[in-house]
Formats: structure tokens, sequence, C-alpha cells
């Protein structure tokens, strides 16, 4: 009340990074799938998206709760959000990329499943920091790519997710931690479904 503000509290599932990718192009990767309506765009970045500006808008009184949420896609279904990023990218002088295949760190490792069943916990403290390592955010190519989401069925030896990095040091860094402690525990499918209670209305 001091400094007249008002805080609007949001409760988001925080159990796994939202998207696919950890690292810049990665994440500008993701973004431009959500504003293009790419099939494969991941889903709880758009909903969390769509559910963060619908609050945003019913900062006008003339929206009532959950019009915000419909408006939103509305304008984001419609292209008009597509717009006005090539506008803001044109802005500051650039052409943007190629979001269908973004200019990544050419040197690469997977990290694979040690036994099968299904993702059932994501540590995203211990994947921010392999995509620190691999070089993330300073190289925009470095980062995470993240293959498998908790629920999701794996099985031995497939990959979780690859590490991107432009150099072999950084690559060889990330990839010592990512042996130690992958940041993915896979268990039974069960196990999985119990940790997918967590549903925040979109």
């Amino acid at each position: 009340r001091h400094v007249a503000m008002t805080l609007d509290v949001v409760i988001t599932d925080g159990r796994q990074p939202v998207g696919r990718g950890i690292g810049p192009a990665l994440e500008a990767r993701d973004v431009m799938q959500v504003l293009h309506g790419d099939p494969d765009a991941p889903a709880d970045l758009r909903n969390k998206a769509l559910r963060l500006a619908g609050r945003v808008l019913e900062f006008d009184p003339d929206l009532r709760g959950g019009d915000g949420f419909a408006l939103a896609r509305d304008i984001l279904d419609s292209g008009r959000a597509r717009m006005t990023m090539a506008a803001i990218i044109e802005a500051q002088g650039a052409r943007g990329f190629d979001w269908r295949d973004p200019p990544l760190a050419a040197m690469t490792h997977e990290v694979t499943s040690p036994a099968g069943g299904a993702v059932t916990a994501i540590d995203c403290e211990r994947l921010s920091r392999i995509a620190r390592l691999a070089g993330a955010p300073k190289a925009a190519g470095a980062g995470v790519d993240l293959l498998r989401k908790i629920g999701d069925p794996v099985a031995s030896g497939e990959p979780l997710y690859r590490i991107y990095a432009e150099t072999m040091a950084e690559l060889q860094f990330a990839r010592e931690v990512a042996t130690r402690a992958s940041g993915f525990r896979v268990g039974d499918a069960r196990d999985a479904e119990a940790a997918g209670e967590f549903a925040p209305e979109f």
C-alpha cells in the first residue's frame, strides 16, 4: 500500500522447466513455436503464457475474471502476438532467426536413461547448472534441450535430454556433472501419474 502497488499471486507448476529449451536459442525456438502455432510447440509454455497474459489483461476493469484468458488466446491464435513480436525484433535492428532451424552450438552430448519406466521428477536447479556449464546464456546456441518431461515413458538407453556447447571444454564440464547426477528420476509409471497430480487451472 505504501508504494501504491497491487500484488497478484499466480500459482503455477514449478516441478519442471517450462518448455523444452534451457538456453537463449533453445528458449527462443520454443517461444517462436508457440507464436506461430506450431503443432510441436510446448503446450506448457503456451498455457502458462496465456494464463499470465490473461491475468495482466484483467487489470482492465472492463474485463471480468476469466475473460482475460479468452482474449489472450484470441490474440495469440489470430497471429497478432506473432506480428507484434516481429515488429519488436525489427525495431531492435535484428532479422530474427529461423526458428525451425535455430543456430545451436555444434558440440552435443545426449544424456540417456539408466532404466526403463517413466520420468517421475526433474531437478530444475541441476539442469540449469548443466546448461550454464555448457556455456548458456553467454553462448546463444548452448544449453539443454529436454527430450522428456514428467510423465513421459522412456526405455533404458533412450535420451532424456541433449546438451549443446560451443567448446569441447564446456561440453566436458557439463557432461561430467550430468554423469554424476542427470537431474532426472525415472521410476514406475504410477509414480509419474502421482507426480502429475498438480494441475493448475488453465
